[in-house]
C-alpha cells in the first residue's frame, strides 16, 4: 500500500456503501479484501463485477481450524492437518482443499460442520484462489484494514475517560479519516466556506 484514503461510518452500511462508492467511482483496476459477509459480496457484485475480491486468507483459514478442532482430537495430528492445508491454499487455491475435505471419512459429530464448511469454500471459490493473487503481488489479508482501524478511530476515539453522543462520535470519525487520509486541505476549506 502505497497510500490510504479512509471511510467510516456509524449506522446503516447502506449510507457507508454511498460514501465508498464516491471515492471508488473513478479508480480502475478494484482490489477488495473482505470477510465473509453477504452483503459486502453482494454489493462488490452488484457495482463492481469486474473487480478483483478476495476473502480475507485468515478468515478463510479460520474456519478451516475450527473444523479441525472437531475433527482431530490429537492437537498434533490436528496441526499437521492444518499446516499442510493451508500450504496448499497458498500454493495451489481452495479446490484441493474441497476434495481434501469431500473425502475424510464420516464423524457423526462433524458431518454437519464439513458440509457447511464445504458449501462456504464452494460459495467463495473465485474469490479464493490465494495463489494466484500472490503471483500478481496483492494482498490477501485484511490485517492493513484492522491496523487502520485501531489506528484511525479507537486510538483516539477509545481514550481513557472519553463519552461521545453519536453523532459527536461521527463527527470526530469523519475529522479522522481526512486528517489520515492527508487531506487536511478539505478541513481548511470547510472553515474558510463557514466564516
Amino acid at each position: 500500500l502505497t497510500a490510504s484514503t479512509y471511510v467510516t461510518h456509524l449506522g446503516d452500511y447502506k449510507e457507508f456503501i454511498t460514501k465508498m462508492d464516491y471515492h471508488l467511482e473513478n479508480l480502475n483496476s478494484l482490489v477488495f479484501i473482505a470477510d465473509g459477509a453477504r452483503w459486502i459480496w453482494k454489493w462488490i457484485e452488484q457495482h463492481y463485477p469486474e473487480s478483483i475480491q478476495i476473502v480475507d486468507y485468515y478468515h478463510c483459514k479460520e474456519h478451516l481450524c475450527e473444523f479441525a478442532k472437531l475433527y482431530y482430537k490429537d492437537e498434533k495430528q490436528r496441526y499437521k492437518w492444518i499446516d499442510t492445508c493451508s500450504e496448499m491454499m497458498l500454493t495451489k487455491g481452495i479446490d484441493p482443499i474441497i476434495v481434501t475435505l469431500e473425502k475424510l471419512p464420516e464423524q457423526r459429530k462433524t458431518t454437519g460442520k464439513r458440509n457447511t464448511l464445504i458449501n462456504y469454500y464452494r460459495k467463495n471459490k473465485d474469490r479464493m484462489q490465494y495463489h494466484k493473487y500472490i503471483e500478481k503481488g496483492l494482498i490477501i489479508g485484511s490485517g492493513a484494514i484492522e491496523s487502520a482501524h485501531k489506528d484511525v478511530l479507537q486510538q483516539r476515539l477509545k481514550l481513557s475517560g472519553q463519552r461521545w453522543t453519536m453523532e459527536g462520535f461521527q463527527q470526530m470519525a469523519q475529522l479522522r479519516v481526512v486528517y489520515k487520509s492527508k487531506q487536511e486541505h478539505r478541513i481548511k476549506q470547510l472553515c474558510q466556506n463557514a466564516a
